[in-house]
């Protein structure tokens, strides 16, 4: 099981464990937002909307909520700016942090104090980005799929790894073949828990268990701020440390 996998299966044991779907709303609807934004607020036409509603739906999303996002696209609330930020954890790990912002100034330095708070050093742009491969990862309930006759469909649309853990099928692509990937499980018929453009460490970085529940606990804090999208780290997840996090 490759080590995104391991994350995405602690994130979700622990996000059915803990209460922050409220984090977890607000986040989708940000992503909403600025889909219809900068695309339109037609899902149809909107293939980038259609993965968000897709996304907000695996999480239970009321479709008011859905639907007062793709409302708001206009308004002064859809007036965020995408930023990223790379930097070190503890032992060396590697940390890409995606955010949505109002605000820069307070962005910018909630992200360095939790980098310096936690035993990290906030880098400059660009100088991890190397270390990540972009990479289309859907997460499907397996349910009464044919493992078989499902890789062979996906394998020939562009799939280049398919795992299976319990009962979740976690499919990987190239970043260029992930609008291929979404459209053959529409015309299959199989939705996605969630579909999303992932940062794939292209090489790991070893930790003792101590230094990887400190990196874990860096994440956790990311994780917590409004304005974090998404998380991504290189840590190699052994099974000693997926079992002690999970």
């Amino acid at each position: 099981m490759s080590g995104h996998s391991k994350w995405s299966t602690i994130k979700r044991k622990k996000g059915a464990a803990d209460a922050k779907r409220s984090k977890v709303f607000s986040k989708l609807i940000k992503e909403i937002m600025i889909a219809a934004r900068d695309s339109g607020p037609d899902p149809e036409t909107n293939p980038k909307l259609r993965l968000c509603i897709a996304n907000a739906k695996g999480v239970n999303m009321p479709k008011d909520n859905i639907t007062r996002a793709i409302s708001k696209a206009s308004s002064d609330d859809a007036k965020l700016d995408e930023l990223t930020f790379e930097g070190y954890g503890p032992g060396g790990v590697a940390i890409f942090v995606e955010c949505l912002s109002n605000n820069n100034n307070r962005t910018v330095g909630s992200v360095r104090a939790t980098f310096n708070k936690r035993g990290g050093s906030l880098g400059t742009n660009g100088s991890l980005s190397f270390l990540f491969d972009r990479k289309g990862v859907f997460s499907i309930p397996k349910g009464e799929l044919d493992i078989d006759e499902f890789e062979l469909e996906m394998i020939d649309v562009g799939a280049e790894d398919i795992e299976v853990e319990e009962g979740i099928i976690t499919v990987t692509c190239v970043l260029e073949d992930f609008g291929s990937c979404q459209k053959k499980l529409e015309e299959m018929g199989i939705e996605a828990e969630s579909a999303e453009l992932q940062r794939i460490p292209t090489t790991t970085k070893e930790a003792d268990l101590e230094t990887a529940k400190s990196v874990m606990t860096m994440i956790e804090a990311f994780e917590d701020d409004d304005d974090v999208q998404n998380v991504f780290h290189n840590l190699e997840l052994t099974d000693e440390i997926a079992e002690a996090l999970a």
